[in-house]
């Protein structure tokens, strides 16, 4: 659209200027995957809601007052357990872990305090990134959350899923809704368990092998998603965040610690 304004908290809208003009406290990083998504989503599931979730809530913490800008979502992760799964992009996580190293070296030497990963993506997961390179980088704050547990689904989904399941069909159907099939195609998304009973319990991880584990890559029923359920809940994970962003905006890193 020809009236549709560049947003100053996204940095693909934005322009050299603007950021040099800019007091950026906090660079909002999302991490998403490249992957199917059952029969009725597009491999881009995880990339549009990264970007929409991030921009929401930078936007959020801007109007607020807070210098937060959005980077562009990465759109490869870790998905190692689906290798025979075709056009799966992987990153195994030591490639992972020297992009986001290059990303946070950029960010120290340009003095952004804060970076924030947002993850978007089940076989992600930067706590221990996040450990090492904040031991070799302290000028800089590192923080990383879940934006899929962020907020508790139970209230707001019959039975949410953890892949292409009624959250995330949701989700799209709000987000890109010309982009999702009809429901009727989609598979039922049923996710076969693992036989070890430490597993099953949750305190054993082992990793699933996708073609193994479900027939159609989904994991959870999308039979009862709706664009009112993904907008609803879309509103709540980003005032979350965007509340959490301006929160860190406004902190100090040298002062953390509650006496």
């Amino acid at each position: 659209m020809k009236d549709k304004q560049p947003r100053p908290y996204v940095l693909s809208e934005t322009d050299y200027r603007s950021v040099l003009d800019t007091d950026i406290q906090v660079c909002l990083l999302p991490w998403g995957a490249t992957e199917a998504h059952n029969y009725h989503l597009p491999y881009c599931t995880d990339v549009t809601q990264c970007d929409r979730i991030a921009e929401e809530s930078a936007r959020i913490a801007w109007e607020a007052g807070e210098k937060v800008m959005a980077l562009p979502t990465i759109p490869f992760g870790v998905n190692t357990g689906q290798a025979d799964v075709k056009l799966d992009i992987n990153l195994s996580p030591s490639t992972q872990f020297a992009i986001l190293k290059d990303i946070t070296d950029t960010m120290v030497r340009h003095g952004i305090p804060k970076l924030v990963i947002m993850n978007g993506h089940g076989g992600n997961d930067f706590r221990q990134m996040v450990r090492e390179l904040q031991f070799t980088r302290p000028e800089i704050l590192l923080v990383t959350f879940d934006r899929f547990t962020s907020v508790d689904r139970a209230p707001h989904f019959d039975e949410a899923g953890c892949h292409a399941g009624e959250m995330e069909t949701s989700l799209m159907l709000h987000f890109a809704p010309e982009l999702v099939k009809p429901l009727s195609t989609a598979g039922p998304g049923r996710e076969k368990q693992i036989k070890l009973k430490g597993v099953q319990e949750g305190w054993v991880f082992a990793q699933r092998e996708w073609p193994k584990a479900t027939e159609d890559t989904g994991m959870g029923n999308p039979a009862l998603a709706t664009a009112e359920k993904g907008e609803q809940f879309f509103r709540v994970v980003t005032k979350k965040v965007g509340a959490f962003l301006i929160e860190l905006a406004q902190a100090d890193i040298n002062d953390l610690y509650e006496e």
